[in-house]
């Protein structure tokens, strides 16, 4: 039997970094800033600008951007706190 780990709170603490908590009781801090730097897709662009970056949202268990989900990352990257420049 495999344990499902989810995302159950989030906090923006600075600049890209967010305080990510687990539904197994462990926390980690993310920072976003290489992927963000990374990418000049159009669709991340907007996220480079603090007030769009801190608009985050939980959402299923996911760490989420915009509407349609916009910007996500895998939780298996975040629960490493480390988020892969490519993906």
């Amino acid at each position: 039997m495999s344990i499902i780990i989810e995302l159950t709170d989030a906090t923006y603490l600075s600049e890209y970094r967010i305080l990510v908590k687990f539904s197994d009781e462990n926390e980690r801090i993310v920072d976003f800033e290489e992927f963000l730097t990374k990418h000049s897709h159009p669709q991340f662009n907007k996220y480079r600008q603090p007030a769009q970056f801190k608009k985050f949202k939980i959402e299923r268990g996911n760490l989420v951007w915009g509407k349609d989900w916009d910007l996500i990352f895998p939780v298996e990257q975040l629960y490493s706190g480390k988020i892969d420049s490519i993906l």
